[in-house]
Formats: C-alpha cells, sequence, structure tokens
C-alpha cells in the first residue's frame, strides 16, 4: 500500500482508504470482518459520519483493540457550538477511543451555513475546544458547492477539504491543485459517482493519478470490495492508450445524465434542492441503501412531486442535463 502525508496534519494515510457509509448493509461483525481485512492489506484510514446510522457503532466495535492501527475520522452536520461538542462526545463513545484524529463539518451547503459555522456560537469554537482538550486531532470540512470549497481553502482553518471527484466529476481538479499549494489534505469521496460508474479499478486508478489527492474513500461493506479497491493503491501507473479510451466513453455514456452537483441550476421556481434529489436517488437506485436514502429523501422540504416542469433549471444548467425527465425518474425511485 502506498501512503501519502495528508495536507499539514502530520498524518500519513493509505491512498486508498475506508468508506463507511455502506456498512450499515451488514452487520457488525460483518463491519469488524472487512475492516480486519483492510487492516491486513494496508488500509489505515477510515471515514465515517453522526450522520451515518450505525457507521460509527460498527467501526468502533470493529476497531477495539487495534484502535492505534487507524487514522479515524468522522464528522456532523451540527452548525452551532453546543451541538457540535455534544456530536463530538458522541462520535468518541460511539468510536470507543478516547480520541479522533480528524473531525469534520458535514456538507457546508452554501455561504450562509459557513458564516453560521464560524459565529460566536458557531461549531468550529466546539472543534476548537476539542482540538485543546485532546479530544480530536485535526479540523476538516466536506463540500458539494465549489463555491464555499474555494472559500475553505483559502480561509487557513481547515487542515482538510473533502469533495467529490471522479471519471465524471472532476470540476474541483484546480481547487484541489490550490489545496496542496497550500498543504491541505484533499480527502476524496464519490469515486464511483454513486455507484454509476462500475470499473471500480479504472475508477480509482483515474483519480490516484491525481498528484493532488491525498487518499480517497471508496465504500466498502465486504471482503470482495476491500480486496478490490485495496489493490489499487498498492501500485500506481499512469493510464495507459486503451484505459483513456474506456474513460472517455464512460464520460459520454454518464455525461447526457448525470448531475455534478455544481448547483448552478439553482434556485428552483418551487425550492427544490435538485442535486440532493439526484444524490439519495443515486443512493437508493444504486448503493443498495434504500432506507438511508429515503430518511434523507423524506427531510427535504420540497422533493420530486412538487417540481412544476418550468425548465428554468434546465436553461441554467451548463451540461444540458434534461433535469425535467430526471427529476420525474426520481419520483418514481421515491414514489412522490
Amino acid at each position: 500500500m502506498i501512503y501519502k502525508q495528508l495536507g499539514k496534519t502530520g498524518l500519513k494515510v493509505s491512498v486508498v482508504g475506508f468508506g463507511g457509509i455502506p456498512v450499515q448493509r451488514t452487520d457488525k461483525d460483518g463491519a469488524k470482518e472487512a475492516i480486519i481485512k483492510s487492516e491486513q492489506l494496508g488500509i489505515n484510514y477510515i471515514d465515517t459520519a453522526r450522520g451515518y446510522t450505525v457507521s460509527e457503532e460498527f467501526i468502533g466495535y470493529a476497531l477495539e483493540g487495534r484502535r492505534k492501527n487507524w487514522i479515524i475520522a468522522t464528522k456532523s452536520m451540527c452548525r452551532d457550538f453546543d451541538s457540535m461538542e455534544k456530536d463530538i462526545q458522541i462520535s468518541l463513545n460511539n468510536l470507543r477511543t478516547d480520541y479522533i484524529d480528524l473531525y469534520q463539518v458535514h456538507n457546508i451547503k452554501d455561504m450562509q451555513q459557513y458564516e453560521a459555522i464560524f459565529s460566536e456560537n458557531g461549531a468550529y469554537k466546539a472543534l476548537l475546544k476539542a482540538k485543546e482538550e485532546g479530544k480530536i486531532g485535526h479540523i476538516g470540512a466536506t463540500f458539494h458547492s465549489l463555491e464555499v470549497l474555494k472559500v475553505a481553502i483559502e480561509s487557513g482553518k481547515f487542515e482538510t477539504v473533502m469533495y467529490p471527484y471522479n471519471i465524471v466529476e472532476n470540476q474541483a481538479e484546480d481547487l484541489f491543485k490550490r489545496a496542496k499549494e497550500l498543504d491541505i489534505g484533499v480527502i476524496v469521496m464519490k469515486p464511483l459517482a454513486g455507484g454509476a460508474i462500475t470499473d471500480g479499478a479504472l475508477a480509482l486508478k483515474y483519480i490516484l493519478n491525481n498528484e493532488n489527492v491525498s487518499t480517497v474513500i471508496p465504500g466498502m461493506a465486504d471482503l470482495k470490495e476491500v480486496e478490490e479497491n485495496a489493490t489499487a493503491g498498492n501500485d500506481i501507473k499512469p493510464l495507459n492508450d486503451e484505459e483513456i479510451n474506456k474513460i472517455n466513453g464512460i464520460k459520454k455514456q454518464l455525461g447526457s445524465e448525470f448531475c455534478r452537483r455544481c448547483g448552478y441550476c439553482a434556485p428552483c421556481t418551487k425550492g427544490i434542492d435538485i442535486p440532493s434529489v439526484f444524490l439519495f436517488a443515486g443512493y437508493k437506485e444504486r448503493y443498495n441503501l434504500e432506507g438511508w436514502a429515503e430518511d434523507r429523501y423524506n427531510t427535504l422540504k420540497a422533493t420530486a412531486k412538487d417540481c412544476i416542469k418550468c425548465g428554468a433549471c434546465e436553461k441554467r444548467c451548463p451540461y444540458n442535463l434534461p433535469i425535467i425527465k430526471m427529476m420525474e425518474k426520481a419520483k418514481v425511485t421515491f414514489g412522490r
């Protein structure tokens, strides 16, 4: 396994990490089996979140007695001091540890949320306090908005950033380069575009050929997935002509109906969070996480059923996606 420095944190992480979303599909013993196998294959970085239902608990169970072999990263959606402080303690209890290597502010969607985090009673103060107390080692954040990612990178407040990056979502490449210049660790999520890309080996090789990426975290839940993903981190060779042609074919195939979550379609006339609708639909259709996707879809103030087919979003989409058609499909997926 190849290891890289995770920005200014000083942590040396495996270039392929363990993405903890899919362990929800198994039980705690199945998760433990997959995590121990990962460790045996050289993986030392594991990612989870407060919002991934039982993921933290399963990981805590799996890492008991082997904590020293792992770099643990988790995250919280909390935006205020009290809630974040509470979530950090819950994470520590769930993960059965007295410290978490990297704690991240999860999915900062817009500048309003960003500013709330740094307000007088914001979540960032709770993270600083926890760091001073030795409960967490480093502070990072995750994003789906390029605008907010750019501000965060330049702020000097975060030691790591996480953003989607894969064969069909490469809009953050310039910002990844900037992050590396500033010694900020770059963590890649959604390497398979939410399951839309089926050639996992090629997808991971594409990502790892980007020198600005510190680690990529494909979701794993069983031994087969662990073995296939870990292999990608053993030897990073340049892409050959055949692979480049295949990558171009995947871009062409998915490009016509694949949301990059850039947000340019907003604002929706009816207040629908269009990228989130498509994200949750992808989790339900391709990730075998029906209940989790349904729960998150149900939190949306407006859903696919509220679409009035006005077409305003399609005019703004830089990828010319048939959003109305895709929204109809999402409505069928969720039944509303």
